[in-house]
């Protein structure tokens, strides 16, 4: 029997979904993989900044529909890149829902040529313009439960975990 390894695309996505269960956003729980080369070069997920309380403990801080205090997991993603001076330029992002109008435009000046999401979450018509426009490509991630289903925990790992 051979054994089929997960595609890189579904690979990376799941990165995303880890990261995404980090998040202190208690609206909306989401996860970003920037990765060049098939290589993870950043990873973020929505929350607030470093040092500041967390919506998860102190709920959102809402004007206008939005959480002020919230940074986009794409933004923290780009950010961490810039924080420790890893290019970007080429780059793709793995990310659980659509990226909104402003992250898209972060990533696509960062020089983002792929995006990949798993989710669509309130596509805006400008953000896939402006894709389109300076040649850079979405398209969104399925993952295949087959590649998960066979997810299991060694007999050392499963005693770890707490009992009850």
């Amino acid at each position: 029997m051979t054994m089929q390894r997960i595609p890189w695309d579904q690979y990376f996505m799941a990165q995303s979904v880890l990261l995404s269960l980090r998040s202190t956003c208690a609206r909306l729980e989401v996860g970003a993989t920037i990765v060049r080369d098939k290589r993870i070069i950043a990873g973020g997920y929505n929350g607030s900044v470093s040092g500041d309380v967390h919506c998860i403990d102190d709920g959102c801080y809402v004007v206008d529909g939005h959480c002020l205090r919230t940074i986009h997991a794409e933004m923290n993603a780009l950010l961490q890149c810039a924080k420790l001076g890893i290019a970007t330029d080429q780059a793709e992002v793995y990310v659980t829902h659509f990226p909104c109008l402003a992250c898209t435009k972060a990533l696509l000046q960062a020089g983002i040529k792929k995006i990949h999401y798993l989710n669509d979450y309130r596509n805006d018509p400008y953000a896939i313009e402006l894709i389109n426009q300076v040649g850079a490509s979405a398209h969104q991630v399925h993952l295949e439960n087959k590649y998960f289903t066979k997810l299991q925990l060694g007999e050392d790992a499963a005693a770890a975990l707490p009992k009850g």
